[in-house]
């Protein structure tokens, strides 16, 4: 059973033609898909309609043996599905960097012990526990990355969503995402124009265009 199914998914803004259409794509449990294409061409927009956060204008996502197409199924499948936006400063909105982490487990109903222990073990894990106490927005590009994909990681997510990971990045800070996302067992979807990033991490490569979504070499 695939993980993320995306059956003749068709997106266009209002009074506009389609950005793109037909796109099909299977993620099973341990890859790792490249998305790439040229700028303007939708990749950020279709990570937006597969976490339904814009709505495709034709076709269907499915996953887990579901479709989805209403916000309460989407609702389901965000619990499922990390996404790590392009940039952080759209993603870390509490004051310090452990509230940013138990933000998402308390939202789910854990208690404020259990995802204080939840949000301690991730950035134990990903070696950023000095940080903990930091103010968010205070950081550097590559510490707001790492606290941004420990944010989403503490949801304990079977897919990940990655958009332009190492965007803006130092080459120290760069090295350690791209070895911290090897590590990590989640199959993913990412969108990037690193070459040496996809060539790293990609276990496939496919390319999207105005008619959808072709194999790349």
């Amino acid at each position: 059973m695939a993980l993320i199914a995306l059956e003749g998914l068709g997106f266009g803004y209002c009074g506009r033609e389609a950005l793109f259409r037909d796109v099909s794509l299977t993620l099973d449990a341990g890859e790792r898909v490249a998305v790439l294409g040229e700028n303007g061409v939708g990749k950020t927009t279709l990570l937006h309609v597969i976490m339904g956060l814009r709505v495709a204008r034709s076709g269907r996502v499915c996953g887990f043996g579901e479709s989805y197409q209403s916000e309460d199924d989407f609702m389901r499948l965000r619990q499922r599905v990390g996404y790590v936006f392009q940039d952080p400063d759209d993603q870390l909105f509490c004051p310090t960097v452990i509230e940013d982490l138990c933000f998402g487990p308390l939202n789910l109903g854990h208690s404020h012990e259990q995802a204080l222990q939840q949000a301690e073990d991730i950035l134990a894990r990903l070696e950023i526990a000095h940080l903990r106490d930091r103010v968010s927005h205070q950081l550097s590009g590559g510490q707001k990355r790492l606290v941004t994909l420990a944010s989403v990681l503490v949801m304990q997510p079977e897919v990940l969503l990655l958009d332009e990971p190492s965007n803006a990045l130092d080459r120290g800070s760069r090295e350690r995402l791209i070895e911290t996302l090897l590590a990590l067992p989640q199959a993913m979807i990412l969108v990037s124009h690193d070459d040496d990033l996809v060539d790293r991490l990609a276990t496939r490569r496919v390319r999207l265009a105005s008619d959808g979504l072709h194999e790349a070499m």
